[in-house]
């Protein structure tokens, strides 16, 4: 058993990207943030399945080629090897929650950003 506060834990790109509040051993727990415009490097997961859980604004998440628009209160789940593309188009910050499991080391997959109309 452990507890963790999120103010003792960073954004990956300082004010955005994933904040871990919990990586391995079993599944990674996170808070995400995106400012209005910025998205994260398209990819997908050969192990893990990823989920979202909108808490405060809207978000596009590409699955596949096909745009999701989710807002607050909204979950996605994706599967293993589908490919995923995260990005704010609105005018305020979105924050979410990420999990992802079974936990695996390196298993993340970089592609090529879809093309958005």
């Amino acid at each position: 058993m452990f507890i963790i506060d999120e103010k003792d834990k960073e954004y990956r790109f300082g004010d955005s990207g994933p904040k871990y509040l919990m990586q391995g051993p079993r599944m990674n727990f996170a808070l995400v943030q995106f400012m209005p415009g910025q998205d994260f490097q398209a990819h997908y997961h050969e192990v893990m399945e990823e989920n979202f859980f909108v808490l405060e604004g809207s978000v596009t998440i590409v699955v596949n080629d096909i745009p999701h628009d989710l807002k607050s209160g909204q979950f996605i789940h994706i599967e293993p090897g589908e490919r995923h593309y995260v990005i704010n188009r609105s005018s305020s910050v979105v924050r979410m929650t990420a999990s992802l499991a079974p936990y695996k080391d390196g298993d993340k997959v970089e592609v090529d950003n879809p093309k958005l109309d």
